[in-house]
């Protein structure tokens, strides 16, 4: 869909909205790019929390504008699987659950076996000498200790992606351990430039060259023991991502705590000479953290961070509260309910996000969440089962088949008409605002315009005349394809934003 000028005749504007409903909707032409994502990103052993609700929703809707975009996205979940901690965690299962190979525990009890392995670590120095071996073991190849390495990884991988099929998201798993190689390879050549300083024992990376300037933070790239760092590791991927993957586009999706990491990050391999700026473009975006309705960080009554398991499971029970208290299982089968309390809990969960700038803080609120009026997920999705129940109620008498698309004359004579098609033909225009600074709140006020435009337009416009026995005498065509045109970039406002929109709710 392209920039569309509104000072041209209308004739011209109802032909654009004509070829939506004949052609599809394209996003705006733009030079096609291998784009990396890096989102979501939870540590393997460890339940996903709210702490990671947000780059998960905001990365996909991320590759999903990016994908309309037609660009080639490889979407990473970079997961941290590897390092002493899961040294300590075989350690502590060899003595507490012995047969773990065999019969592996749940992800719940591999998150109390990690708290109880660090408290063992802390205050236990034969525990403590163990495990270190066992991390030796594991980065040896021991086969054993891969094994029981394996085994932990895939317990929290399915877990991970009953998470992700709830929220409809698609990643790759690339955890630290797909670079351990590599990061050796990144220590080797930083030593061999003579890039690396030694500093009590460990091996630092300035980002700039000139030592007589403030040079503000180094990168950590070889720890006191020789073992590498997170530092390390985000070297050997932007290097791996760019060389290995040829990706000329890099975005990282993370809390916005991690800007000045990530400024080092690239001001470091612009330095090492594996990104040029003028060649690769990289991002970092970052987000507020989460908070609750008493303003401070999101946690449960107890203080404990809260499950995103637990968050989405109190999502559907409140939204089935909600459907039940409009009478909506009277109404609908009991398939059609579930689906609806689906698109509603999860709909509401990453709209709430992605409707305040990213950047800000924001309070979880499923009070606010659930409601049917004003810029909201519900609110939306009524709209769109409105819209289309206008079809519906006229499908015996009207059906839009290309041919009579093609002949039937969009006139837009009415202020309310006018009002609406220049609504819709912004799409373009707000796409490609999106593709220069990923703030989606943007996408969602654009959403709300169109239910809150069509709003009016239905208001003062009629699609459908009936008589008094309700039976239907006249169809203006004309309005019924502008209602339709209106779903078809409802829908596609979804599928950016996540939301699974729904005929009957």
């Amino acid at each position: 869909m392209c920039c569309i000028h509104y000072s041209a005749p209308r004739e011209c504007l109802s032909g654009l909205i004509k070829s939506i409903l004949l052609d599809g909707i394209e996003a705006p032409c733009m030079p096609r790019k291998r784009v990396v994502v890096d989102f979501s990103s939870p540590n393997i052993a460890k339940e996903m929390h709210v702490g990671h609700l947000r780059s998960t929703i905001i990365g996909e809707s991320i590759c999903r504008l990016l994908e309309f975009f037609k660009h080639n996205v490889l979407r990473i979940n970079h997961v941290g699987d590897w390092g002493t901690q899961f040294g300590m965690l075989i350690a502590h299962l060899q003595d507490k659950f012995p047969d773990y190979t065999s019969n592996t525990p749940s992800i719940s009890d591999l998150q109390a076996f990690y708290k109880e392995s660090k408290a063992r670590f802390d205050s236990e120095e034969d525990f403590k000498a163990r495990a270190y071996q066992c991390v030796v073991k594991l980065q040896q190849g021991n086969k054993d200790f891969i094994n029981a390495w394996q085994a932990i990884c895939d317990v929290s991988r399915k877990e991970f992606q009953v998470i992700y099929d709830r929220l409809g998201v698609t990643l790759i798993e690339r955890g630290e351990s797909f670079y351990q190689e590599r990061m050796v390879t990144i220590v080797e050549e930083l030593t061999k430039k003579n890039l690396l300083e030694e500093d009590d024992g460990r091996k630092i990376m300035w980002s700039s060259e000139n030592p007589g300037e403030d040079r503000g933070v180094p990168l950590t790239v070889v720890k006191s023991d020789g073992g590498f760092t997170y530092d390390t590791s985000d070297m050997a991927t932007i290097r791996q991502r760019i060389e290995e993957e040829e990706a000329d586009w890099l975005i990282y999706v993370t809390d916005a705590g991690q800007a000045l990491h990530f400024q080092l990050i690239f001001a470091c391999a612009e330095r090492m000479g594996i990104l040029n700026r003028d060649m690769i473009r990289v991002d970092h975006v970052g987000f507020g953290v989460v908070l609750g309705e008493d303003g401070k960080k999101f946690k449960t009554r107890s203080g404990d961070t809260v499950k995103l398991v637990m968050l989405l499971d109190e999502g559907l029970q409140r939204s089935m509260a909600k459907l039940v208290e409009k009478g909506r299982h009277e109404q609908l089968t009991p398939e059609e309910l579930k689906t609806a309390q689906e698109a509603v809990t999860y709909g509401c969960i990453k709209y709430a996000d992605l409707s305040h700038n990213r950047v800000s803080d924001y309070v979880f609120s499923f009070n606010q969440m659930l409601d049917d009026k004003g810029n909201t997920a519900v609110y939306l999705l009524y709209a769109y089962t409105r819209i289309k129940s206008i079809a519906r109620n006229c499908a015996e008498h009207f059906k839009t088949t290309r041919d009579l698309i093609a002949s039937t004359m969009i006139t837009l004579d009415h202020e309310k008409e006018w009002n609406l098609t220049k609504v819709l033909l912004r799409f373009g225009d707000v796409l490609i605002k999106l593709s220069k600074d990923f703030l989606l709140n943007h996408l969602c006020d654009y959403t709300y315009e169109i239910a809150t435009s069509f709003a009016d337009f239905y208001d003062k416009c009629y699609c459908i005349e009936k008589n008094k026995a309700g039976e239907i005498i006249k169809i203006n065509h004309s309005r019924i394809l502008l209602t339709e045109a209106t779903a078809r970039v409802l829908e596609k406002c979804f599928y950016i934003l996540g939301l699974n929109p729904v005929e009957k709710m």
